[in-house]
């Protein structure tokens, strides 16, 4: 597992590069944002493009790029959105913003999508199994920025239960906090309980009907006993790896979902930094969520070992 580990670790660490490289190529072929000539932070940012060295080829600034990450973690300044300041500071200051919303949208979507999926299972082929399949089906069609309007319409335009955006400056753990973020979380949470309930049926009716669940009713069992002690543990080797992906993910946000209620997260940030053309921002956004994807594979990948001693990544037998 260790040896294992270390491979996907070294071959995150080339696809990461790779990634970064592309997407730095990309970004540094745009034109040039134009700086203001009476603004006094124009000198600072010419001297920082100059040392940046933006008038040389692609891979020594690539270089020149990497080295100031690695040596002072300088990941550039931002030319548009909050002109002079450092990149990083910048991006510090959105994160809790990002991670406070999908923090609260997984701590309930998870169990109410495990449950879900664990009562179609067992009532298969009822009503209720029908019912649950046909919704799941259908909230995995629709993209969360449509709940987001349904939910604005709805619950903060017709019936004013809610704000249309985020409120509670930095306090995110105040009632009006609270309050203003219910939509997002709503938003974001349609697909995730879905998804989660998807996958709980599938695999939990695969187990009811394996033999060794046959053999555990045969030796007294209820069905409840055996659905606890046995089905429900073998299901969890598939759906509790991808709760640590989810968990992962809520330092990414949503991109859309953030624009959408005005939330102060990196998602905004992204949107905000593509729509103004500053560059040095949109690539440690860039940089940011490759990191965050591949470390979720890693991590989900790594738990089936834990979760099932009897998986053994990485081995050749």
């Amino acid at each position: 597992m260790v040896k294992y580990a270390l491979q996907r670790i070294v071959y995150m660490f080339f696809v990461f590069m790779i990634i970064s490289f592309m997407s730095f190529v990309l970004i540094r072929m745009l034109p040039l944002p134009a700086l203001a000539p009476n603004d006094p932070h124009t000198t600072i940012l010419e001297i920082r493009r100059e040392a940046l060295g933006y008038n040389k080829p692609y891979l020594e600034q690539f270089w020149i790029f990497i080295k100031g990450i690695v040596t002072k973690w300088d990941w550039g300044t931002s030319e548009k959105l909050f002109i002079g300041r450092d990149v990083w500071g910048v991006f510090v200051e959105k994160l809790p913003a990002s991670m406070i919303v999908n923090l609260y949208s997984i701590l309930w979507t998870i169990p109410v999508g495990i449950a879900l999926g664990v009562l179609a299972a067992l009532k298969k082929n009822t009503w209720v199994d029908y019912t649950i399949s046909t919704l799941t089906m259908v909230v995995i069609s629709v993209p969360s920025f449509v709940y987001a309007f349904l939910i604005q319409y709805i619950l903060c335009f017709k019936l004013r239960w809610f704000p249309f955006v985020m409120k509670g400056g930095t306090d995110y753990f105040s009632w009006a906090m609270f309050k203003s973020i219910v939509p997002p979380i709503l938003a974001l949470s349609f697909g995730v309980i879905a998804g989660f309930c998807r996958t709980t049926r599938a695999e939990l009716t695969e187990v009811l009907t394996s033999e060794f669940m046959l053999l555990a009713r045969t030796k007294g069992l209820t069905k409840t006993q055996a659905t606890v002690r046995h089905a429900l543990r073998n299901c969890f080797v598939v759906v509790v790896p991808a709760i640590f992906g989810e968990f992962i993910g809520i330092i990414g946000g949503s991109l859309i979902i953030e624009n959408i209620f005005s939330i102060p997260g990196v998602g905004n940030l992204t949107i905000n930094a593509i729509r103004a053309t500053d560059y040095n921002v949109f690539m440690l956004s860039t940089c940011f969520y490759t990191a965050i994807g591949l470390a979720a594979g890693l991590v989900v990948d790594i738990s089936y070992g834990f979760i099932d001693p009897r998986i053994r990544m990485g081995s050749k037998k």
